[in-house]
């Protein structure tokens, strides 16, 4: 799936979480999308037009992430998590 991504959005504590849980920066997760990223719904959001995606991706250093946000109407993304991707994941990007 391509998604048009216009822009990021950033809660605090959103990248507390990435930093202090995960270890992931937010410049890492942006990475994942100026690379080769697969993009796939996960859920139906609350409101029209803003369903929750994961993009999985590799940040140019070569981690693999798996990347969690809101699919704005604005075409940014709000930032909901990120992680390193499990086995399943990984073996999906290929």
């Amino acid at each position: 799936m391509t998604l048009k991504i216009a822009g990021f959005i950033w809660l605090d504590d959103v990248i507390d979480k990435l930093e202090s849980k995960h270890g992931v920066t937010p410049e890492e997760v942006e990475e994942i999308f100026t690379q080769q990223v697969r993009i796939t719904r996960m859920k139906t959001g609350h409101f029209r037009g803003e369903d929750v995606y994961r993009a999985l991706g590799q940040t140019e250093s070569g981690r693999y992430l798996a990347v969690f946000f809101v699919y704005k109407l604005s075409h940014e993304a709000l930032m909901l998590s990120a992680r390193d991707m499990d086995r399943k994941e990984r073996k999906s990007y290929g």
